[in-house]
This record gives structure tokens, sequence and C-alpha cells, in this order.
């Protein structure tokens, strides 16, 4: 049975900056056949939900009002990176757009709805240990 490490929101997890979830139906049938293994980066990282929201700005991140939260999103997704080394997970399903878990699409610091390319800082440490990462809209 193949681990997919999941962020949390689309796992139904109320983990998002709003206190919300993402959940995401196709997500959610993968856990009848494949051992998910949910992380939120964030809440690894010490952030608490609900939490101010927060984008990327070159090698930072920042939130919407002014908070350089760069440590936390740092220290959550190395912890991300070891959960998914120590249950040798298969792959990774991020959240898209994320400035932890977006993958090639990341908004883009404006706080405007905005977007660049890019990748979340998990998403960016995952790729380099080398695990696979796909987002929600690639299933």
């Amino acid at each position: 049975m193949q681990k997919i490490l999941v962020s949390a929101c689309l796992y139904g997890n109320k983990c998002r900056y709003k206190g919300d979830d993402c959940f995401n139906a196709k997500v959610a049938e993968l856990g009848k056949h494949h051992i998910i293994i949910p992380v939120c980066a964030e809440q690894l990282g010490g952030l608490p939900t609900p939490r101010h929201p927060a984008e990327r700005v070159g090698d930072k991140v920042i939130s919407d009002v002014g908070t350089d939260v760069t440590s936390e999103y740092s220290l959550g997704a190395d912890l991300a990176v070891a959960v998914a080394k120590a249950n040798a997970v298969d792959y990774c399903i991020m959240k898209a757009n994320s400035p932890s878990c977006g993958k090639g699409v990341i908004y883009d610091g404006t706080f405007t709805g905005g977007k660049t390319c890019g990748n979340g800082l998990t998403t960016e440490r995952l790729l380099a240990a080398g695990f696979k990462v796909y987002t929600e809209d690639e299933l």
C-alpha cells in the first residue's frame, strides 16, 4: 500500500490560516486504498490557527501585517520533510498556490490574489529531498 504525504487541509483538517479546511474529495478517495499522512507545515512550525495570511516575497514569507514568518515556515518545511522521510512516503499531494505547499505557481506576495511562478517553501524542500510532489489540481 502506497504512503502519501498530504497537506492536512486537503484531508479535512481545519488548519488553514482562516481556521477552515480545503477538503478535497479526490484526496479523501485516495485514503481508501493508500496510507495518508496529513501534515500542516505552518502548524508544525509553531504558527497558530487561525493566523494572519502570509505569502512568499523572494526568499522570505511575510504576513499581511508585515510580520516575517520565514523561520516558522522554514521549521515547518524541515519537519514535514522529516515526516516524509520517516514514513518513506511514495509521493506528496500539497495545497496549490500556498506559500508553504504550492507547486509551480504561488501567490505573488501582494495579497491581491495575484500569482507568480514558484514553489512554496515546504514543496521546495520536499522536491530537493527527492520526493515527487503534486497538487490537488493535478489529480
